[in-house]
């Protein structure tokens, strides 16, 4: 059983930063790509970024520039650091990764519960 568990969420003012966690854990033999997604009420969700097993990113246009996406392959690990943070940025946010485990024997995609973000302005 694979788990995805995000942290970092909360309440920041307009301006502010957050950074975002997501720890994935369970019978893992490798991770494939990482990524954010975010889902403001009455909106379908989006992509914020992702990140490939070698590093390679890629973000929505509406949070380049102010976020960055990172990884730590040894803890199976990934971060989102948001920095001038909008009130449009106000979305629960869910972490989303792409695991070969050692019952299934192929890559399955998997998510995390979500973890709220709020920004007042």
């Amino acid at each position: 059983q694979v788990q995805l568990v995000e942290s970092g969420g909360g309440l920041v003012q307009a301006g502010g930063s957050l950074r975002l966690s997501c720890a994935a854990s369970g019978s893992i033999l490798s991770i494939n790509y990482m990524g954010w997604y975010r889902q403001a009420p009455g909106k379908q969700r989006e992509l914020v970024a992702i990140i490939s097993q070698g590093g390679s990113t890629n973000y929505a246009d509406s949070v380049k520039g102010r976020s960055t996406i990172s990884r730590d392959n040894a803890k199976n690990t990934v971060y989102l650091q948001m920095n001038s943070l909008k009130p449009e940025d106000t979305a629960v946010y869910y972490c989303n990764a792409d695991i070969w485990t050692v019952r299934a024997g192929k890559w399955d995609d998997y998510w995390g519960q979500g973890t709220q973000v709020t920004v007042s302005s």
